[in-house]
């Protein structure tokens, strides 16, 4: 019989990353221009992000448009958590999967609507097993349990959904949600790595499926990108409100991150560094260049391939709302992204 989860350090099998949990609050009261809270959560996918920290892009974008800007930075875990944190107020900017960003545009339409302001990248998820048994999506049983950042919501929980319905139909859909547990990707990293527990499974992200895959007894079950193409899994988003009371802290924000993404994409090198540097992750430098060099992999703020997701959560009725394209559920600014 396997055991119940008892998650180990992760430092004692040598990820060394930290969870920081951030505490929701009650609604905060609106502030004024020139202030910016941001949610992002872990992984590579969050580059951009560390870049624009690293360097103060928004302060110095803020100071173009003549404003200095305040940037408050918050770590939360799972799409449901900064969901919630962005309804009560308690930040301004979020990051999160596609899967969260069409729940809350979906609840939000014609009241907050919440939108996103633009794509982390491309990035290939895998997910991942230490079961020897498991080499499809058919093979989980009731003894398996898959870790997802937010049951149901993360984009991993609704790629495992996409997945199942292409194998089963979609009136099975939500077929393997059953197996799923919330477990943040460093935990989850450290209790696939370790085994021994219930936790046979992973729908993970870089770098931490490319960590767990070190370990010769966890093996690639789907990549995302054999399911929905090269896809823009992460992106980040805000309320209308936000955007239309704070257009040059806004813009500031976006020109910020576009230019990270030029940075990122042009020096695979130097954004290696500014991820070790920012995130302290214990991760070979050597290792963490061969992730983000794979082709696979492109820092962009421009989505790629998000609708069909859209497409099927609406088909399935986990959305009520249909977009009309991806341009319904994201901001349409100075300077429109080209994506899709």
């Amino acid at each position: 019989m396997s055991k119940r989860i008892a998650f180990a350090p992760l430092a004692a099998i040598g990820l060394g990353f930290s969870l920081l949990a951030g505490s929701l609050v009650a609604p905060a009261s609106a502030h004024a221009e020139g202030e910016i809270r941001i949610a992002e959560q872990f992984g590579i996918v969050y580059l951009l992000l560390n870049v624009v920290r690293d360097q103060q892009l928004i302060e110095k974008y803020g100071k173009q448009e003549g404003i200095e800007i305040k940037v408050d930075w918050t770590q939360l875990s799972g799409g449901a958590a900064v969901n919630d944190a962005l309804l009560s107020g308690s930040i301004d900017i979020a990051g999160a999967g596609v899967g969260p960003l069409l729940t809350v545009w979906d609840r939000t339409r014609g009241k907050q609507n919440v939108k996103a302001v633009a794509s982390l990248g491309n990035f290939p998820y895998y997910l991942l097993s230490n079961n020897p048994n498991v080499k499809t999506i058919a093979d989980f049983t009731e003894q398996d349990r898959i870790a997802v950042p937010a049951v149901g919501v993360s984009v991993q929980s609704r790629l495992l959904q996409y997945a199942a319905a292409k194998q089963w139909g979609d009136k099975d859909f939500n077929r393997l949600d059953k197996y799923t547990l919330a477990v943040p990707h460093p935990d989850a990293t450290a209790a696939l790595i370790a085994g021994g527990t219930e936790l046979t499974g992973h729908f993970s992200n870089p770098p931490f499926q490319d960590q767990a895959l070190q370990n010769p007894n966890v093996h690639v079950v789907l990549n995302s990108y054999d399911v929905l193409g090269p896809n823009s899994p992460t992106v980040l988003f805000a309320t209308e409100k936000f955007r239309d009371e704070n257009p040059k802290t806004y813009k500031a924000f976006v020109e910020a991150l576009t230019e990270a993404a030029e940075f990122a994409q042009k020096d695979k090198g130097a954004a290696a560094d500014t991820y070790l540097r920012v995130t302290k992750a214990k991760i070979d430098r050597a290792t963490l260049l061969k992730i983000i060099d794979n082709p696979q992999i492109e820092f962009t703020v421009s989505p790629k391939n998000t609708y069909p997701l859209a497409e099927f959560l609406y088909r399935v009725g986990a959305i009520k709302n249909k977009p009309a394209s991806w341009e319904d559920y994201f901001f349409q600014d100075a300077k429109p992204l080209q994506g899709s």
